[in-house]
């Protein structure tokens, strides 16, 4: 049987045109999937009884199951989601006054190795569906009240979403779709950590989410040592490809920059930072580094912070210190890794 949750809506409504089936009615089922969240096609009480049976008879409605809650004393949950293989990930619920924010996962591990990201010790175990990206956000809605429903989507999460091109793809088709979740373009963020050629094909899709590249150093020794990616696609090469990314006119790229204590973080990173950036619409996002059990590095002081984010400023960057969430739960940046891990060869 076929999730339901995750298929396209492109072939969706040629099989209700092959059925004879007109195709504002995919309009309807995806309101009842993606907005009322039901999960039972007898409950969708605007479609005929044959309409019904049709697709309970090709499809099913299932979302990733959560596992476990990990509560932290910032106010965010860490979720652990059960996938049908077995394999488990996590996602990041964090709560502020204006924005319910999920960070979600796109893989089950990761294949990029970055020597700072807890969720690259576990290597790539499976890409997750578009179902299971997008059933995600449907779980977490589901358990919470309706003040807490997610207004910002950030795939950021475990695994390198261009690695798991078309399932995402998919995904942030249905998260921005005015029929499916009706999430704005403008609330979800897709990070990379700069695959440069998968860049390239993302920025001819009619989908038009936020890029956020994870960049972390200045300069190629650096990189190619916390992020080996950068032996395939250097620095100079990712700058290009961004150069000529289609930015929307009050768009604007978000570097995240992750600062090692005495790795990334000296005056010199910070001037070439401005120089690498100086030609490209963008905001910078300064991530203290979140350390977990066994990782050789540490943040830098906070005087050490203040001081690389100054100078950026200095040179009219929009430079920002990102406060950390969920630190105490291991949910924050870099933290994400699921404790059961499966074997499960990578796909």
């Amino acid at each position: 049987m076929i999730n339901l949750i995750g298929y396209p809506e492109e072939k969706l409504k040629q099989l209700f045109t092959d059925w004879g089936i007109p195709a504002y009615r995919v309009g309807q089922v995806f309101s009842w999937i993606y907005l009322h969240r039901v999960q039972r096609f007898e409950e969708m009480t605007n479609l005929s009884k044959d309409l019904r049976a049709r697709l309970a008879e090709h499809f099913v409605i299932a979302l990733p199951r959560i596992a476990a809650k990990t509560h932290s004393q910032d106010g965010s949950i860490k979720y652990l989601f059960e996938l049908d293989n077995g394999s488990q990930v996590e996602s990041v619920w964090m709560p502020d006054e204006t924005r319910k924010t999920l960070c979600i996962s796109s893989q089950v591990g990761c294949r990029l190795a970055c020597s700072f990201c807890l969720t690259a010790t576990m290597g790539l175990k499976s890409n997750l569906t578009a179902g299971e990206i997008i059933g995600q956000c449907l779980a977490v809605n589901n358990d919470q009240r309706e003040e807490g429903q997610i207004t910002n989507i950030v795939m950021m999460g475990m695994g390198e979403p261009l690695d798991n091109y078309e399932e995402v793809c998919q995904a942030l088709r249905l998260m921005v779709s005015p029929h499916a979740m009706k999430i704005s373009n403008r609330k979800v963020t897709l990070s990379t950590a700069g695959l440069v050629d998968r860049i390239r094909q993302f920025a001819q899709e009619n989908i038009h989410v936020n890029l956020a590249i994870s960049l972390n150093a200045t300069e190629d020794a650096t990189r190619d040592q916390i992020m080996p990616i950068n032996k395939k696609y250097p620095i100079k090469d990712l700058m290009d490809c961004l150069k000529k990314y289609p930015l929307k006119p009050t768009r604007r790229i978000t570097f995240e920059y992750v600062l090692l204590k005495g790795i990334n973080d000296s005056d010199a990173d910070a001037v070439r930072l401005g120089k690498l950036l100086s030609a490209i619409r963008c905001k910078i996002n300064l991530i203290p580094f979140n350390g977990y059990e066994g990782s050789p590095y540490q943040p830098p002081s906070e005087e050490r912070i203040k001081s690389f984010q100054n100078y950026l400023i200095q040179k009219k960057f929009s430079a920002f210190i990102r406060n950390n969430r969920g630190t105490d739960i291991l949910g924050a940046c870099g933290q994400l890794a699921a404790q059961a891990m499966t074997g499960s060869p990578a796909q």
